[in-house]
């Protein structure tokens, strides 16, 4: 499976590492650098599975956690503590997450700002107000991964194992997908695996999804911090197969 998915908002590496501090509910100035770094090295691996573009600065940042675990790990020599500019191997990386995430939340609250009145100015009345649906807030890719990763490891426990092979591409999945949010509405990201009957349909799955969001086609968010990942089409049907259909003829397909 050739499929290459690219995501036209990036996330880096250290929205990675936050995000997985922020799921082991830990201290930013007080990082499980093992435990920080086996969870990391999963998802990276996981995303270059899946064939998703992974840049350079996520491998650079592994080296990095590898590196400052394995300082950690070893013994201090006979000379190391008398120099007090060693300090904590961390200490560069943590005030590197520091500064960013206040960037970042900085970037997070002007995004929810409305456009009227930031942007925009009207006159006269006062604009009637929408009740829109919650976006993408809250969630990011490596939330998405992290599920997959959920349902991937019950397809392992439950031995479901592919004895015939049968090609799935990504672009018959999103108008599976299109067909059963149109019926169904809204859903959780978990029942859009439980039929999948092989590793190869659940990742197909995945993709199909993905672009289905880069496309702004779905939406995807959660009503809770930790509640289940909601899925539900962005417009109606009939203006999301056209949108699809364009994407397809610009972007020149979707590969399986």
């Amino acid at each position: 499976m050739s499929t290459k998915v690219q995501l036209e908002i990036f996330e880096g590496p250290l929205d990675l590492l936050l995000h997985l501090i922020k799921k082991n509910e830990v201290s930013i100035t007080d990082i499980p650098v093992a435990t920080i770094t086996e969870q990391y090295l999963a998802t990276l691996d996981l995303m270059q599975s899946l064939n998703l573009d992974v840049a350079g600065e996520f491998l650079v940042m592994a080296a990095t956690l590898i590196h400052i675990k394995s300082r950690m790990l070893l013994p201090p020599g006979e000379h190391e503590g008398d120099e007090v500019e060693e300090g904590d191997p961390r200490e560069e990386l943590i005030r590197r997450l520091l500064e960013y995430q206040r960037f970042k939340e900085a970037a997070e609250d002007l995004d929810r700002r409305e456009i009227l009145k930031r942007d925009v100015f009207a006159r006269g009345s006062e604009a009637q107000q929408e009740t829109e649906p919650p976006a993408l807030e809250g969630l990011s890719l490596f939330d998405l991964v992290r599920a997959l990763q959920d349902v991937l490891q019950r397809l392992t426990e439950e031995g479901v194992h592919e004895v015939t092979f049968e090609k799935i591409t990504v672009r018959d999945q999103m108008n599976l997908l299109l067909d059963h949010l149109h019926q169904k509405g809204k859903v959780v990201f978990q029942s859009l695996f439980q039929e999948a009957a092989s590793r190869m349909e659940v990742v197909v799955t995945f993709l199909a999804m993905l672009e289905l969001i880069k496309i702004r086609a779905v939406r995807v968010w959660q009503e809770e911090r930790v509640g289940p990942i909601l899925i539900e089409l962005a417009a109606p049907l009939g203006e999301v197969r056209h949108k699809l259909d364009k994407e397809e003829i610009e972007g020149g397909g979707y590969g399986a």
